[in-house]
């Protein structure tokens, strides 16, 4: 059943933010005028954290062990492939590298599969795995909480086929309480070779390889930090140079001093913005194509926010709960929470 919601916001808008070097560019665009939420799918057994666009279709992985996909042309979710009907695990990380579909479990023992067939398995008693993402056809990384005093990190360079847990002396130190959020598998940006990690909890950094995952270093952020469930939840990277990042503390949802943060030079430094202003927590956060660094959307189970100015403010659309969002084009997204996937049009 198709449920439909329209909100009304602004019109146009020229922006002006810091470019490379810290020169201002002037960028002249449409602004958001308004978001239609079109539902796709709706079943309230199914918890929905992990979702990419490919070119086969919309690819969801659920937490009760589903991978389903909703074709070009069609207009409903079927079953992409079999998985483990047994134990059903819960997935919150789902890739995609042109080939397979790749999904991996949150809890103990870890489970990652490659088109529904388990390609590697983790006992470790604390293995958490929060998201995935791929470089190319051939060589993918999914991130997890500590378990030794280090990340987990685990890589492969054979297409998926097999994985490789860095060691500890490669895979980046961290503090004590300090892991990663599954939320909306956003924890992972890549540009290319280089890749970002955003880590939370008793501190909440950000950690960067320039040659996927051979090497790594580590840089530290405004954002809030200091508790279990405060840090960051999602960044995103328009390009080598401006990244953004989103989160808070969920336990605190309107608390919103802190919570969001921009680079332009790669990570290295970040600057909070939108200070004590909405919105707060926030569980995703993702450039919109062809913005030139400058619009974003967040969602969170609370709401969708939209930016015109990389962050610097920010409009409400909708109080519908998301917990992650990813885009077609420039105009299209989908998004996927609780019991539900929909298709987001902006306007």
């Amino acid at each position: 059943m198709k449920n439909i919601v329209v909100v009304t916001v602004l019109f146009l808008i020229i922006s002006c933010v810091k470019g490379k070097g810290n020169k201002e560019v002037l960028v002249e665009e449409s602004a958001i005028s308004g978001v239609t939420i079109e539902v796709v799918l709706q079943d309230s057994s199914l918890n929905i954290r992990a979702l990419e666009i490919t070119e086969k279709g919309v690819v969801i992985a659920t937490s009760n062990g589903k991978t389903l996909i909703k074709e070009p042309n069609s207009k409903e979710f079927k079953k992409m492939v079999e998985t483990d009907t047994i134990r059903k695990p819960n997935f919150r990380a789902l890739a995609y590298n042109g080939k397979s579909i790749f999904t991996i479990s949150i809890e103990s023992p870890a489970l990652l599969y490659k088109d529904g067939e388990l390609v590697y398995t983790e006992l470790h008693e604390k293995a958490f795995y929060d998201a995935m993402e791929f470089w190319n056809e051939n060589e993918g990384i999914a991130i997890g909480d500590q378990t030794d005093g280090c990340m987990s990190i685990v890589i492969t360079r054979d297409g998926g086929n097999t994985w490789k847990k860095l060691p500890c002396n490669i895979s980046p130190k961290v503090s004590v309480g300090e892991g990663a959020f599954a939320a909306s598998d956003t924890n992972i940006a890549i540009i290319d070779d280089y890749t970002w990690i955003a880590t939370g909890g008793n501190a909440s950094r950000i950690l960067f390889s320039s040659n996927k995952g051979v090497s790594w270093e580590v840089y530290d952020t405004p954002i809030i930090q200091g508790v279990e469930s405060s840090g960051i939840y999602s960044l995103d990277f328009y390009n080598k140079s401006i990244g953004f990042a989103i989160g808070g503390d969920y336990s605190t949802p309107e608390v919103n001093q802190q919570n969001k943060i921009k680079t332009i030079d790669g990570g290295k430094t970040w600057e909070l913005v939108a200070k004590a202003q909405n919105p707060g927590y926030r569980s995703c956060v993702q450039f919109i194509p062809n913005s030139n660094g400058t619009a974003l959307v967040a969602v969170g189970f609370n709401g969708i926010d939209y930016s015109k100015d990389f962050g610097s403010t920010w409009k409400h659309l909708s109080d519908e709960g998301f917990y992650a969002i990813r885009f077609l084009n420039d105009s299209i997204a989908y998004a996927a929470g609780k019991g539900s996937v929909s298709k987001l049009t902006f306007n």
